[in-house]
């Protein structure tokens, strides 16, 4: 078995696996197996019982409180594995410090991630905390809750049942987050030139509500991002970068990032990329696997998750990964996520502008080019299709910006 994040090996009974253990009981199961060298190779232990009851014993002395274990014989290698559970009475300490995996090592927690682990114990999260402020006022939250149709009126059961109030502790951070006081750190965006040395335009959203921080960052990037050709003489607005893409992928920061640590949400906009880096790596419990597949089951902010969801920011929970995807599917361009212990980063391309076209669209463009000028008509004289089909081909291809259409009624034509 292979030394990973979630497997350790240990050639003897050593005091030095009781730091995994805090690990493990701490973030995740996981297991130490006894018996094996560094390099792999099954070196055995001289007693096996011994050995389990000298584990047991160690872990049974040594962590407070005891966590959830198992120990397994393998009587033919002479080893021992011990398979350690994930526990729900955190912190669990080794000698009073609690530890974390990082990659195949295994480190002590700083202050931060000690507090986060107490809360994890209470079976709290930081948002829920009563916040240093309860002089709050609501207005950002209150129009967006009017304008999507949700409530008539901001009022003390609205915030209630949101979870954003209570009368025992008053607002609690997530309030803060979402109130016009807001004090958090918050975001910032930067426009780039040619090179990361020329930055052409910069904003710091902060000290409002994160509503209007949302919107102040998609404001800026309709002001680099959009292009308007003319359809039918309209104006439709389309984007080099899917919208909805970039949109999501924000909310997704502001929902899943960590509120405890001095620390920004970074927007870099460059001209071919948008990277959009939140504070906090993943949520403890979910593995950059699930995350990077859509399957976000753990929230670090249920409750701004929820009223960013009720305020249709967000769609549904834990689909933000999917979703971003799936705005990308008609390009060649694909998003890229890396995911570290501090940090989630999103990278969104910048696309060819274009939707890639199916095979009956290539071929009603090809001829388009080659005529120069030509109408639904002749599209049917030259290909075996319908009148409707033709006319909805032609439409795709406007719609997608391979050709204009000019003129009316029977002056309608299409050109590249």
């Amino acid at each position: 078995m292979k030394e990973c994040r979630t497997v350790e090996r240990k050639e003897s009974v050593s005091n030095s696996f009781l730091k995994t253990v805090s690990a493990f009981a701490n973030y995740g199961s996981g297991s130490v197996v006894f018996g094996i060298a560094d390099d792999g190779s099954v070196k055995g232990l001289a007693d096996t019982r011994a050995a389990c009851l000298d584990i047991e014993n160690k872990i049974n002395d040594s962590i407070d409180p005891t966590p959830f274990f198992s120990l397994t014989e393998n009587t033919r290698k002479k080893t021992v594995t011990l398979a350690v559970e994930e526990g729900p009475n955190k912190p669990y300490l080794y000698r009073g410090k609690a530890y974390r995996r990082s990659d195949t090592a295994t480190v002590e927690v700083d202050n931060v991630e000690l507090r986060r682990l107490v809360l994890a114990g209470q079976n709290m999260h930081f948002e829920e905390l009563p916040c240093h402020k309860q002089d709050l006022t609501f207005r950002a939250l209150e129009e967006k809750l009017e304008a999507e149709h949700v409530v008539k009126a901001l009022n003390g059961d609205v915030l209630r049942t949101f979870n954003l109030f209570n009368f025992e502790a008053g607002f609690n951070n997530a309030a803060l987050i979402v109130s016009d006081q807001n004090t958090f750190p918050g975001i910032d965006v930067a426009r780039f030139g040619e090179s990361i040395n020329i930055i052409a335009d910069r904003a710091t959203l902060e000290g409002t509500s994160i509503i209007e921080q949302i919107d102040g960052a998609c404001t800026m990037f309709e002001r680099y991002y959009s292009v308007e050709p003319i359809e039918d003489a309209r104006r439709a607005t389309h984007y080099s970068i899917p919208y909805e893409a970039f949109r999501e992928a924000v909310a997704n920061a502001v929902a899943h990032r960590t509120w405890d640590v001095n620390a920004k949400i970074r927007i870099a906009m460059h001209p071919d990329h948008i990277e959009i880096s939140s504070p906090g790596g993943l949520p403890a419990g979910l593995g950059r696997d699930e995350y990077l597949r859509g399957f976000i089951s753990q929230l670090r902010n249920p409750i701004l998750a929820n009223v960013l969801f009720r305020l249709n920011i967000i769609e549904m929970f834990g689909t933000g990964i999917v979703r971003i995807r799936s705005s990308y599917a008609e390009y060649e361009q694909k998003p890229e996520f890396d995911v570290s212990e501090n940090a989630v980063r999103v990278t969104l391309p910048v696309t060819d502008a274009r939707p890639a076209l199916t095979s009956d669209e290539e071929l009603v463009y090809r001829f388009v080019k080659e005529e120069g000028s030509t109408t639904s008509g002749q599209i049917v004289a030259n290909f075996e299709f319908g009148k409707d089909k033709a006319v909805k081909l032609l439409r795709s291809l406007v719609e997608k910006r391979y050709v204009e259409k000019t003129g009316t009624g029977r002056g309608t034509k299409y050109r590249v």
